[in-house]
């Protein structure tokens, strides 16, 4: 399964159906050149009547299902296809992080194959990987630092060479 082309698929529906979501985890730190793997893609979203509406033609849309695996004890919908083994699970909550309109602040803008997603800071894939405490989380928590790290030292010599030119 190529990660690129799929993600490029769903950017384009998200985008069609004015979804707004943040691209979360291990994915969305990849994106950012953190040298990690997932199997899945994990977005936060506000849960509202209309976007859970947008959730269902998203599905419908990719020849999936919407699960809802935990429910009632979680505001998780996952949604599934079959053919392929695509999964993408849509969080109204994540461990350690306050709010959707703070992690879509704080988000960068990512083209994938000319479609933008919003990927969250590293800072707040961090943030919330620390609150979870899963064994699976705590165990990308040292590439992730160091991929912050270095992508902070890029940017104050970025910052620095703009300043003297």
């Amino acid at each position: 399964m190529n990660a690129r082309s799929l993600l490029s698929e769903i950017a384009r529906e998200l985008q069609r159906l004015h979804l707004d979501v943040v691209l979360i985890g291990n994915a969305a730190a990849a994106l950012q050149g953190a040298p990690v793997t997932t199997v899945d893609f994990d977005f936060l979203f506000r849960k509202t009547p209309n976007n859970l509406r947008k959730l269902k033609d998203l599905a419908r849309s990719l020849g999936a299902t919407i699960l809802r695996p935990y429910y009632p004890a979680s505001d998780l919908y996952r949604v599934v296809r079959e053919d392929d083994g695509l999964q993408l699970d849509f969080m109204a909550t994540i461990h350690g992080l306050r709010s959707f309109a703070g992690v879509r602040a704080r988000a960068a803008t990512i083209e994938i194959e000319g479609t933008p997603i919003l990927v969250a800071s590293l800072a707040d894939i961090i943030k919330s990987k620390k609150a979870a405490r899963r064994p699976r989380d705590l165990a990308v928590l040292d590439i992730l630092e160091k991929t912050r790290e270095e992508a902070d030292r890029t940017k104050g010599k970025t910052r620095r060479r703009e300043a003297r030119e």
